[in-house]
C-alpha cells in the first residue's frame, strides 16, 4: 500500500491503474491498442502494423521459385569454381570450403526469390549444395592427370638409327615385310571399336563426380570427416531458405477498461 501523504490531500478526479507501463500498446509503432490488436511473434500490434507487415511479407510463387533456381545454380557453380580452385591451388583437400558453399548457395537462393522460403526451397538448396562440392573432383582430377610426368623417349644416333644395340636399325619382322604391315589389321579394329560421344563423356564425369564423396571412403578417417563437413554445409543451406514468414493470429479484443 502507498504511504498517505498527509501535506498533499488525496485526488477522487482522476483514477490510476497500477500495472506495467504499455501492456496494451503496439510493438512495432509504440502507440496505444484501444479495440482490438494481433499477436505477430509473441508481441501484440495493432490493426495498422499488422496490416502493413502482412502485405510487406514475400509471397511464394512459380516464378520466385524458378528464380530461385536460377540465382541457385549460378551460387554453385560458384561454389564448385572455388572448391576447386583452393585444392588446386594450394594442393590440399579443404574440405570447410563446403561450408562456404552451401552459404553461397542459400544466399543467392535468397537474392532470386526475394527472401522467399519454405520446404522446397531447402530441398533444393541441399541438393545444389551436394552438387556443387562433389563435381568440384572432376575438374580437379582433370588438372591432377594433366600435370607433366616423366616420360621415356628412345634416344637415335644420327642418321635415323636405335641408339639400343639390341635392336637392328631397320624395323623388319622375321618374314622380311615391314612392321606397317601387321599393324594395320590393329588399327583397322580400333576404328570399328564404338567410340564415347560428348554426351557420354560428360554423364560420365558427372556420375563419377556426383559419387566422389562416398568413393573417397577408401580412405576412411579422411572419407568420413569429409561426408560430415558436406553435411554440416548443406544444414546451413537447409536452415538459411526455411520460411521466414511472421506468423499473424488474430484479431483478439481488448479487456474492457474498468470503470472507476
Amino acid at each position: 500500500m502507498a504511504d498517505l501523504n498527509p501535506q498533499q490531500p488525496p485526488q477522487f478526479e482522476k483514477a490510476e491503474y497500477l500495472g506495467q507501463p504499455g501492456a496494451n500498446s503496439c510493438a512495432f509503432c509504440k502507440q496505444s491498442i484501444s479495440n482490438q490488436y494481433y499477436r505477430i511473434g509473441g508481441g501484440m500490434a495493432c490493426p495498422s502494423c499488422a496490416m502493413q507487415i502482412q502485405r510487406s511479407t514475400p509471397v511464394d510463387s512459380h516464378g520466385a521459385f524458378v528464380r530461385a533456381l536460377l540465382f541457385g545454380a549460378g551460387g554453385a557453380v560458384l561454389g564448385l569454381v572455388l572448391f576447386a580452385g583452393v585444392e588446386i591451388a594450394t594442393g590440399w583437400i579443404i574440405g570447410y570450403v563446403a561450408l562456404a558453399v552451401g552459404f553461397i548457395v542459400a544466399k543467392a537462393m535468397q537474392m532470386g526469390s526475394g527472401g522467399v522460403g519454405g520446404r522446397r526451397y531447402q530441398i533444393a538448396a541441399a541438393l545444389l549444395t551436394y552438387a556443387s562440392v562433389s563435381v568440384a573432383a572432376i575438374p580437379v582430377a582433370l588438372h591432377h592427370s594433366s600435370e607433366p610426368t616423366a616420360q621415356h623417349e628412345t634416344v637415335r644416333a644420327p642418321g635415323g638409327s636405335n641408339s639400343d644395340p639390341e635392336k637392328p636399325d631397320a624395323v623388319q619382322q622375321d618374314n622380311g615385310a615391314p612392321s606397317g604391315a601387321d599393324s594395320a589389321p590393329a588399327q583397322s579394329e580400333a576404328s570399328r571399336k564404338p567410340r564415347m560421344g560428348l554426351f557420354a563423356v560428360l554423364g560420365y564425369l558427372l556420375a563419377i563426380g556426383l559419387a566422389s564423396p562416398f568413393m573417397d571412403l577408401a580412405d576412411p578417417i579422411h572419407g568420413a570427416i569429409g561426408l560430415i563437413i558436406l553435411f554440416v554445409g548443406i544444414r546451413i543451406a537447409w536452415q538459411m531458405m526455411a520460411a521466414r514468414s511472421p506468423q499473424i493470429y488474430g484479431p483478439f479484443e481488448t479487456a474492457s477498461t474498468p470503470t472507476p
